[in-house]
């Protein structure tokens, strides 16, 4: 495909590892494309999330952070660097009772379940206000724990259909490699893209996604499905070298261009 106007990335697994800071040779070359192009990184995660596992080790102008797009939380939540700081535009919340509802909902089906864990690694519940979101280790457990809880999907499967039955009001849909996620119907990352087309004016043809999970049952498929062009990738590394091999083949076309 041409150039991209923008390109937007997962976080987990595509610019970090899970729940982890974004190494130093991803936070390079995305500074680098930063020069040459708008990003954006779109994740069910939270601010939070963003700020420790991106902004924190992303040695960026304000410059270069203006051209940066953050949606948290699927795109539920859009802010833009405003030279000082980082500005909300807008964030679409769940209601107090849709919150409430929600999380006394998962609780009881996981608990129900036997998928509670008594001994968990930080909060196995967050209210994220646009999404309320179950991690089953808790937030902050290690890959290699996370990757062996549920491997087959099984168990994330049977946790998603019995809390869906219980909020027919809302999505209630897989999250991460141990994590359900609740949000309004029709939230997803297709959702978020769709406003980031709003927002910007580029259009979704023009833009290009990067991914680790945009096979069907991958939580970047919607993406595929709204007709993003994409590119799945299995890990930082290899997105580091696709970012690296694209700044190079833009600044290249720039000198070419100013002949």
């Amino acid at each position: 495909m041409p150039a991209p106007a923008l390109i937007a990335f997962d976080l987990d697994d595509t610019l970090a590892p899970s729940k982890s800071p974004m190494p130093a040779p991803m936070a390079g070359a995305l500074v680098a494309l930063l020069d040459h192009l708008p990003v954006c990184i779109i994740s069910g995660g939270h601010f939070g999330q963003f700020r420790d596992q991106v902004l924190a080790h992303l040695p960026a102008t304000p410059e270069q952070l203006g051209r940066l797009h953050l949606m948290p939380t699927c795109g539920t939540r859009y802010l833009r660097h405003d030279g000082d700081g980082w500005r909300q535009v807008y964030a679409h919340d769940l209601t107090a009772e849709e919150r409430a509802a929600a999380l006394a909902s998962v609780e009881g089906e996981a608990r129900r379940l036997g998928l509670w864990t008594e001994q968990p690694w930080g909060d196995i519940l967050e209210d994220r206000g646009s999404q309320i979101t179950f991690s089953a280790l808790g937030q902050q457990a290690p890959l290699d724990a996370k990757k062996a809880w549920d491997p087959t999907g099984a168990k994330k499967t049977a946790l998603r259909d019995a809390v869906a039955r219980l909020l027919p009001g809302l999505e209630v849909r897989s999250g991460g490699s141990t994590s359900v996620d609740i949000t309004r119907k029709g939230v997803d990352k297709a959702y978020g893209m769709a406003r980031l087309s709003e927002q910007t004016g580029i259009a979704l043809t023009d833009m290009l996604f990067v991914g680790d999970r945009l096979d069907p049952a991958g939580n970047d498929y919607p993406v595929v499905r709204l007709g993003v062009p994409t590119r799945a990738v299995t890990g930082w590394e290899e997105t580091a070298d696709l970012v690296t091999q694209l700044v190079a083949e833009l600044a290249a076309s720039e000198v070419s261009g100013a002949r």
